[in-house]
């Protein structure tokens, strides 16, 4: 069964830490972290349980459809929301149990002074057939 690892910027429940946001940590903490997410992609790779993984700019604008040619713009969304999404992972796991161990480990990932961060990570199932409307 597939999942997805959401990474929040800053979002879900209470942290466990105060954190600095990641724009403010010396490079060399970056360069730590961002090591430890590839290789933890790459020991996933190694069990079949990697699927894909990509971080994201805070950047970002919604759009909707608003009738035909006109799609109504917004400019955000804005960093300081909690529901941003910094990033996210993929794996392909044989239980729900598994998929939280490994999110578990991921939120281990080092941030200011080498220590782990402690972050929260949203695990959602991949839908695994199309919702049936109900009579």
């Amino acid at each position: 069964m597939k999942y997805l690892l959401l990474k929040h910027y800053q979002g879900g429940p209470t942290p466990h830490k105060d954190l600095a946001p990641i724009d403010q940590w010396a490079p060399d903490e970056i360069d730590a972290h961002i090591q430890f997410m590839r290789d933890f992609a790459t020991k996933l790779e190694g069990s079949g349980e990697f699927v894909d993984a990509q971080a994201l700019a805070p950047e970002g604008t919604f759009v909707r459809y608003d009738g035909d040619g006109r799609a109504p713009v917004t400019d955000g969304p804005f960093a300081e929301t909690k529901d941003l999404i910094a990033g996210w992972m993929v794996i392909d796991v044989d239980t729900y149990d598994r998929a939280l161990e490994l999110a578990g480990e991921l939120s281990a990932a080092p941030g200011p002074r080498g220590e782990p961060i402690y972050e929260w990570l949203e695990v959602r199932p991949f839908m695994s057939e199309h919702p049936r409307e109900t009579e």
